[in-house]
């Protein structure tokens, strides 16, 4: 069987869904926290499974009989992994045959902030002496487009990431990713370091939004601090607005650019274009 954690999240949603395509429903374990939310994968036939990243004493038996394991980074940005370290263990008791894991682009030598869970999440999972797989991610388009809405009232785009590629790519592509991963042979030992065919700078990024929403929307870099500030008085509590604008500063250094085609080449086909979901936000065509 295969465990998917955080199987109702963004992420996971999708995973199952790649999964189902490829091997019986009957082989799918979705661990939730919520069985409410995952009605719909029960209907599909995926065995739902109830644990909780805080809960270490959930994970033996969210994980019994699976001899695969995808733990899906948990959303809680600075308990990442103390959270993780209850499915490393559980899966370490449970003899899983594979522990992929959702890490981040270049975790070893990342710039961004963030890496820094990740790596050690990496750590632990290589003490445990587990057969492991690390599906290093690069951004997820959807990260910029969800905020098209509001970029379209401001006018502008913001940042600190100057000149910086981010080589991103949807979130159903490295869903389908990790499916190949969970479902091919012998993947114990491999690293994928794995994002989009093409590449956009948010200067890029708004000149596409003012071509597509025929509105001029513009980029204007500014300092950390600046950013930081104004995603605090957005709303955001301060450790993730510190955490954001330190990425937008590690995209400027390179961090988030790479034109292996890694993903691609897994998936068996193009990684879908940035432009693409500009357009499937906007209701417009590429």
């Amino acid at each position: 069987m295969i465990a998917v954690t955080g199987a109702t999240g963004q992420l996971g949603r999708l995973v199952i869904a790649a999964l189902l395509k490829r091997t019986q429903a009957a082989e799918i374990v979705a661990v939730v926290r919520n069985a409410e939310k995952a009605k719909d994968l029960a209907a599909a036939g995926a065995a739902v499974r109830v644990a909780d990243y805080n809960r270490p004493q959930d994970w033996d038996a969210a994980l019994k009989g699976a001899e695969k394991v995808l733990l899906i980074s948990s959303s809680e940005v600075g308990q990442r992994a103390k959270q993780h370290r209850s499915v490393i263990d559980a899966a370490k008791r449970a003899g899983v045959k594979l522990l992929a894991y959702t890490s981040i682009l270049r975790a070893d030598r990342s710039p961004l902030g963030i890496a820094a869970e990740h790596r050690e999440t990496e750590a632990m999972i290589r003490a445990a002496g587990i057969p492991a797989a690390f599906l290093r991610n690069s951004w997820y388009t959807e990260n910029y487009t969800a905020g098209i809405p509001g970029i379209l009232e401001r006018g502008a785009v913001y940042g600190c990431a100057g000149h910086g590629r981010i080589s991103s790519a949807a979130r159903a592509d490295y869903a389908e990713a990790a499916a190949m991963v969970m479902t091919a042979e012998n993947q114990a030992g491999t690293i994928h370091e794995l994002a989009g065919d093409g590449s956009f700078s948010l200067a890029e990024f708004a000149a596409e939004i003012s071509r597509q929403a025929g509105k001029n929307i513009g980029y204007i870099n500014i300092p950390e601090a600046d950013f930081r500030n104004a995603l605090l008085k957005a709303g955001l509590p301060e450790p993730i607005a510190a955490l954001l604008a330190d990425s937008e500063t590690g995209i400027s250094g390179g961090g988030l650019f790479d034109d292996s085609r890694e993903l691609s080449a897994l998936i068996k086909r193009p990684t879908t274009p940035w432009t693409a979901s500009v357009a499937a936000v906007l209701g417009s065509k590429s």
